[in-house]
């Protein structure tokens, strides 16, 4: 059995009688607030136990916010694992040809003069997507 977020979450939808496009598109204003709530509740969850754990809930919290996140991408037809691809390329455009990051006094990583951002509506358009809903 896969353990792919995508197609784990795609099961739970189908069982249950979610919604789950394969294309794609936006959603009525109701289920986009619905989703949204969601998202932040969980989100707040896991912020909640990021820094005071137990280790062991806040594995379980983050999972909920991935669970969660593929299951908003799945009712708006969006192919998050795609998304990600493009997300990492971007990311990994940070690093200079020296092979290094330029980094934040706190540690966050930078964007250096090589980063080019990512086109997720390039993505969205190989997935079927047409802006503006035309």
């Amino acid at each position: 059995m896969s353990s792919s977020p995508a197609r784990l979450v795609r099961e739970f939808h189908r069982s249950f009688g979610l919604d789950a496009r394969s294309t794609p598109a936006e959603v009525s204003p109701e289920l986009a607030a619905h989703r949204g709530e969601l998202l932040a509740e969980e989100a707040a969850e896991a912020a909640e136990v990021a820094v005071g754990g137990p280790l062991d809930r806040l594995a379980h919290e983050l999972a909920d916010v991935v669970y969660v996140a593929y299951g908003t991408a799945l009712v708006h037809g969006i192919d998050l694992d795609e998304v990600i691809a493009e997300v990492h390329r971007a990311n990994m455009s940070k690093l200079g040809p020296d092979g290094r990051a330029v980094r934040r006094a706190d540690g966050k990583v930078m964007k250096g003069e090589h980063y080019r951002p990512p086109d997720v509506s390039a993505v969205l358009r190989r997935q079927g997507w047409t802006p503006g809903g035309a």
